[in-house]
């Protein structure tokens, strides 16, 4: 018997004022699967996903869904033919029940009323499929991202969805969130349901899917059976290019003290934590969401008030108690959030790196611009930030080139500490690679630099050592030897004091 397929998408062609976002991609999915789709930022993948959840209408192709060819173009007519998407941010009313949400499009289930009981029962009936227990009166504001996703699963589910899109659904979870919703995911693969999994995570993607394809400009350059291929396969297939290793091979830091943290609290968040960074070290801190490895991040650049400790830079005393002052002493911030907090979207690319650093290209109050923008350009370069120039709008530019931009404005500072809060959230993997070899440069060159990370692969690969927090404690730095996902893990969650702070941690 031959393969049975929820979905085939054949020769489908996309334009965009005349440049092809899809060239004649071809892209199925088995029944009850899951199938992992990746590639870099721009390669095509969310215009696919687009197309098949009605979102766009493509210039050319066949779509059909369980053997039946669908016209596609409309993203009512793909729900009913039994398609869902979630997007990483999701479509939600926070203010309404989880019910609500669930139903949102028909309260009254095809009667001429709604019956609130039989509405909440249903939900209830509907979370129970997927294996968790959230209460459908709750309102969806107060609950976590992590049950916020599974409140649009469900909602997918109760619109009959028997395809299931994810982009980048773990995003935003911790390690153990994100394995819950694996086993959502399985869950469902079992009960018949097909799902696509798009992730710059390819640890995920490995641990989670039954086949991979991999899109490149458009075009599909590989598909294999997950079981049947490599990492370092699937990496080069995306950049197009071989690759020896992710991370950069990692230089010896040295014995110099540049920053001391010693005590150091902020609410129940940041309680008596204590490290020291060295001269050109990259000193890592770990920890699941809500940890306070964010907040001690913030409470050493100044960014949060009430901080309490004592921070000794180079052998001086300070108390950041604003950002600015935190600049003014020597250290730096890269906000985990680069929308809200990195960059301004609505400015250019050479307003958004100089705007930190506005003495680089003034004198004696005078502003050059011509200096500004012949430094500007020599950063894109550096950092290889792919736009049309200096004068590119910083929100007409890809995550990956937005989060270059936002470490550019940074690294136009003088400061002897960098701290990188999530440094390559979001960004594809070739960006990411970008992103790892200018963080081992700087650190070549002996710039200290802090890395808050939830993903436990970036803090193995990049750090020297790290501090592990769990619930606003340090429970313990482990040295380059010690250095592995699993003992991340083991002390992040680990309640009891057993394990503490190293002899050697500060």
């Amino acid at each position: 018997m031959g393969k049975q397929y929820a979905v085939e998408m054949e020769e489908i062609t996309k334009t965009f004022g005349g440049v092809h976002a899809l060239k004649e991609v071809s892209f199925q999915i088995e029944k009850g699967t899951i199938h992992a789709l990746v590639g870099e930022n721009g390669a095509g993948k969310s215009t696919l996903m687009k197309i098949l959840s009605g979102a766009y209408t493509k210039d050319s192709g066949k779509i059909i869904i369980e053997g039946k060819e669908i016209s596609g173009g409309s993203t009512l007519g793909m729900k009913k033919a039994g398609v869902g998407i979630i997007y990483q941010e999701f479509a939600l009313a926070p203010d309404l029940s989880v019910a609500e949400n669930i139903f949102i499009n028909r309260m009254n289930l095809g009667k001429g009323f709604i019956s609130w009981k039989e509405l909440n029962q249903r939900a209830g009936e509907i979370i129970d499929k997927i294996g968790f227990q959230i209460e459908p009166r709750q309102k969806v504001e107060e609950l976590s991202v992590a049950y916020q996703q599974i409140v649009e699963i469900a909602k997918a589910l109760g619109e009959d969805a028997r395809v299931l899109v994810l982009d980048e659904p773990t995003a935003v979870l911790s390690p153990y969130e994100t394995e819950k919703l694996f086993q959502v995911l399985r869950h469902l693969r079992e009960q018949g349901t097909s799902i696509v999994y798009i992730s710059h995570r390819l640890d995920e993607v490995f641990q989670l899917s039954d086949e991979i394809t991999v899109l490149r400009d458009g075009e599909v350059v590989s598909h294999n059976r997950t079981e049947e291929t490599s990492m370092d396969k699937i990496v080069s297939d995306m950049l197009g290019r071989s690759v020896q290793s992710l991370y950069p091979e990692k230089t010896a830091a040295g014995n110099e003290t540049v920053l001391e943290v010693k005590d150091l609290n902020l609410g129940n968040m940041v309680r008596s934590v204590s490290f020291a960074l060295h001269k050109g070290e990259i000193f890592g801190i770990a920890g699941l969401v809500g940890s306070g490895k964010t907040e001690t991040a913030r409470a050493i650049f100044g960014a949060d008030k009430g901080a309490r400790g004592e921070i000794v830079l180079k052998g001086r005393k300070i108390r950041p108690a604003s950002p600015y002052e935190g600049v003014k002493n020597g250290i730096t911030y890269l906000s985990e959030s680069r929308k809200e907090d990195g960059v301004l979207l609505d400015m250019k690319i050479r307003e958004n790196v100089t705007m930190a650093s506005m003495k680089k290209v003034s004198k004696c109050m005078v502003f050059h611009i011509k200096k500004e923008k012949k430094y500007v350009e020599e950063m894109i370069r550096r950092l290889s930030i792919k736009s049309n120039g200096s004068e590119t709008l910083t929100g007409d530019l890809s995550g990956g080139n937005q989060q270059k931009v936002s470490l550019a404005k940074w690294l136009s500072v003088d400061s002897d500490v960098l701290i990188l809060d999530e440094p390559t959230r979001g960004v594809d993997i070739g960006a990411k690679m970008e992103i790892y070899g200018i963080i081992h440069e700087l650190a070549r060159q002996g710039k200290s630099i802090i890395i808050a990370s939830s993903e436990m692969e970036e803090i193995c690969g990049l750090c020297h050592r790290v501090l592990v927090m769990h619930k606003g404690l340090a429970k313990g730095i482990l040295e380059q030897e010690e250095l592995t996902k699993h003992n991340i893990i083991h002390c992040s969650v680990n309640n009891s004091s057993e394990q503490s702070l190293k002899a050697g941690g500060i």
